[in-house]
């Protein structure tokens, strides 16, 4: 059986009859060509998805894995953004406002060292309409007013959910980390990022209401108290 499965393996792969040992040897005896039978070829095979199998969950699983981290990545990246533009900045002095800003540039000095892309599969269409709805959540970030920005935000979630599922907060890794309440009502819908959102892939739309939970989380509970 063993001799077999062998002979199959040599058969997938290719083994090569000219090997240059066997030329070699003007004496070399011809060997018979392995035989196998059907119930060989069928372990074999079954072998094989098994462990592919095994190897798609570990794919799926590095896949999510790295999803995760690219999700705590981009929460950073908003915290920084959201302390640059931050109101109080400005009743700081000069001295101490370059002090906090060379902070900060070092602190996104050291996060830009990390890249992580996990790539989805986009045509142009939706590579355009995801570049619009982040610039728009861009936009509520750096407004400077946490009392818009949250406005904003609000209409924003409420068109993510009109436009599809409701994402529970619970399941997004970044707010397992920073868990804050987050109401989700039923209120005014801003048409254009609906509009823009639906161009997205799936992936990308149940991102951006990710990143809008983050967001709103995150403004619903200042780092800086107003």
């Amino acid at each position: 059986m063993s001799t077999n499965l062998t002979g199959v393996w040599d058969s997938i792969f290719g083994v090569n009859s000219n090997d240059s040992d066997t030329s070699s040897s003007s004496n070399a005896t011809a060997v018979a060509p392995i035989s196998y039978s059907d119930s060989d070829i069928g372990m074999c095979v079954d072998r094989f998805v098994t462990v592919l199998d095994q190897l798609d969950a570990r794919v799926e699983k590095f896949r999510k894995d790295a999803l995760g981290l690219q999700e705590k990545r981009d929460f950073l990246l908003m915290s920084i953004d959201l302390i640059k533009s931050n109101d109080s900045m400005q009743n700081l002095t000069d001295s101490e406002r370059e002090e906090i800003g060379c902070y900060l540039q070092r602190v996104n000095t050291r996060l830009s060292t990390v890249e992580l892309n996990v790539r989805i599969v986009r045509d142009h269409s939706q590579e355009d309409s995801l570049s619009q709805i982040n610039t728009l959540i861009d936009l509520t970030i750096t407004m400077g007013d946490p009392v818009l920005s949250r406005q904003r935000c609000q209409v924003y979630l409420n068109a993510c959910c009109s436009a599809g599922e409701d994402v529970s907060v619970a399941n997004t890794s970044v707010m397992d980390e920073y868990r804050v309440d987050v109401d989700v009502d039923a209120g005014p819908v801003d048409k254009k990022f609906e509009s823009v959102l639906l161009g997205c892939t799936l992936d990308d739309q149940k991102n951006i209401k990710k990143r809008l939970h983050a967001l709103m989380g995150y403004l619903n509970k200042q780092i800086i108290p107003q």
